[in-house]
């Protein structure tokens, strides 16, 4: 990884303009964006990251990517953007907490409203005209859907109980406006909760991370509620498989990228016991506000216009995270 200044990548564009292949990923330093900059290194992308490390670290960041700390509501953000002058841009930058939304909603637009709208503004003013790939959410953004209902398809009445999922459904339709206005080419990704190495176990979200990390320290884990929410959980290679397809597909979505059924927390913790067997049992606490009871996924639009699907199992998933994990420690 290349950390690259303001100045730096401002001087070094005046005489190189882009060529096809140069990537903007936001929030690239994180869980996601750093598996997601590894794809797109591979496929011998020239990779710009801008994250303000605020939830991450540069630690899992691919050497070859070009790395600026720096805000996306900074107010120099779209310069830096204009010299970058990108091909396609993977928006994942976002304040990505359900609790702290509920906490602080006028905190929660800041970022994932007003910073999206401040990449938008300045992806509209770029020659490139470039493909814009945009994270939403496959949970929060559906709200508390009728068990009958189950799985969530994009087809439904997205009516979001949380901050967070509200804003990121404002993106969504801003997304739609900008396409229609500006001709903004942009793909719409509603992600299941994505897992495995890397993430950071020490946050609120990531419970595949959380308890495999307690787990393995021998550490007590705490089950919100009653531990029979639900989620739909997929592993990172096939997100990110999911995530390209998108992009390749010239469509906009959104896709709901996850597996189509649902897993209690009761049942992860079921599955990890096995794997890390521990003395100290989970204990359980109060619900969380704003958490919704169960979520999952309708990946048939996937699967019809992509030609994708998850291909990894929950069990060989929970083995290939733990695994990391355990080397992680030695």
């Amino acid at each position: 990884m290349r950390q690259v200044s303001d100045t730096q990548l401002i001087d070094s564009a005046k005489d190189s303009p882009a060529v096809p292949g140069t990537v903007l990923v936001t929030g690239g330093a994180g869980f996601i964006g750093s598996h997601l900059v590894d794809s797109l290194v591979a496929q011998q992308n020239r990779v710009f990251v801008i994250d303000n490390l605020e939830t991450a670290t540069t630690e899992y960041l691919d050497d070859a990517a070009e790395f600026i700390e720096m805000d996306i509501c900074d107010a120099e953000f779209a310069v830096v953007v204009e010299k970058i002058n990108p091909s396609a841009v993977y928006h994942l930058a976002a304040q990505g907490s359900v609790a702290v939304s509920a906490k602080y909603p006028s905190f929660d637009v800041q970022v994932n409203v007003n910073g999206s709208i401040n990449l938008l503004e300045a992806v509209r003013g770029l020659d490139t005209s470039p493909r814009f790939i945009y994270f939403s959410t496959g949970g929060a953004i559906y709200g508390d859907v009728a068990i009958g209902s189950l799985p969530a398809s994009e087809n439904m009445i997205a009516e979001p109980l949380s901050p967070y999922g509200a804003s990121k459904l404002t993106v969504e339709n801003y997304l739609r406006v900008y396409g229609h206005l500006y001709g903004v080419d942009y793909g719409i990704v509603r992600p299941a909760n994505v897992y495995g190495p890397r993430q950071n176990p020490h946050g609120e979200a990531g419970v595949i991370a959380i308890f495999s990390q307690a787990m393995l320290e021998g550490r007590e884990v705490t089950i919100f509620g009653d531990g029979e929410d639900e989620r739909d959980y997929i592993y990172i290679s096939d997100f990110i498989d999911g995530v390209m397809a998108i992009a390749r597909s010239g469509l906009a979505g959104p896709y709901n990228i996850g597996t189509g059924f649902g897993v209690s927390v009761n049942e992860i913790y079921a599955h990890l016991a096995k794997q890390v067997p521990t003395n100290a049992p989970a204990k359980y606490g109060p619900p969380r506000a704003g958490d919704i009871r169960k979520i999952w996924l309708d990946v048939d639009a996937a699967r019809r216009d992509l030609n994708w699907r998850a291909t990894t199992s929950f069990e060989q998933g929970l083995r290939l995270t733990v695994d990391w994990f355990r080397q992680a420690a030695n």
